[in-house]
């Protein structure tokens, strides 16, 4: 087996604290999610690090990932480095580590810093807009403004998107952005970008109305798109999933 080491620039002298983690990464950290993929949290000299670990792929996306395309891990340390040029926030990457096997991809790591906000937009199923307004009105400005740059984040979900009030303002991190297309985004296509959330129908037409001013576009057009991405995607949903909330249409 081997090992390739990639770190951004701001942790090129990091590469033995990386190693070190990875060598050990069974047996140590505190774990954040168990599943395919696992992730944990390691306390360094440097603060808390978050590292992913995606499973083996199938032997048929050994070599897909091997030589056709970016394996997911490779793309999440990519990525971010493309949001936070564009001026929104999402954790600061440090590492990418791939492992192989005779010329074909094993386990991949994605280390990242620690997002120090503790709020997830999970929150919200049963929230009644009056309550959140301040907080739905800044997240739909930062969504418009990823969006008006070309960012669009194709798993914009509640668990994905982290936010906390710093100083007066809520401000917002995005997660897990492996899933990501970089280009114009139109405004239907904005639209559905909202569809994962959770939250009653007004929650989603207040956020279509405000998507609406904040990118200059017709505000009855976007409330159709949204609760039409909504409905899309949830009504398949409704039976399968157990949610703690009540999923009204």
């Amino acid at each position: 087996m081997s090992r390739r080491i990639l770190t951004s620039e701001a942790y090129q002298c990091c590469k033995e604290e990386v190693e070190y983690i990875i060598d050990h990464f069974e047996n140590s950290g505190t774990v954040i999610h168990s599943g395919r993929n696992c992730i944990k949290s390691f306390q360094t000299d440097l603060g808390i690090w978050n590292v992913k670990r995606y499973h083996k792929p199938s032997a048929f996306n050994r070599i897909v990932y091997s030589f056709l395309r970016k394996p997911k891990g490779r793309r999440a340390f990519e990525y971010p480095l493309k949001v936070l040029s564009a001026g929104f926030e999402t954790p600061c990457p440090i590492a990418y580590v791939e492992e192989d096997c005779m010329g074909l991809i094993g386990y991949s790591y994605f280390v990242s810093e620690q997002c120090p906000y503790k709020r997830r937009f999970y929150e919200f199923g049963n929230a009644r807009v009056e309550d959140i307004q301040d907080i739905l009105i800044a997240f739909v400005r930062f969504t418009a403004g990823l969006h008006e740059a070309g960012i669009y984040h194709r798993d914009y979900s509640p668990g994905n998107i982290l936010f906390d009030k710093v100083n007066g303002a809520w401000h917002f991190s995005i997660v897990d952005i492996n899933r990501m297309e970089f280009g114009p985004v139109s405004i239907k296509k904005g639209c559905r970008n909202f569809a994962r959330l959770w939250g009653q129908p007004d929650f989603f037409r207040f956020i279509a109305q405000e998507y609406a001013h904040a990118r200059h576009a017709d505000e009855r057009q976007c409330i159709a798109a949204v609760m039409q991405a909504r409905n899309k995607f949830w009504k398949p949903r409704a039976r399968q999933f157990d949610l703690p909330y009540e999923l009204n249409f």
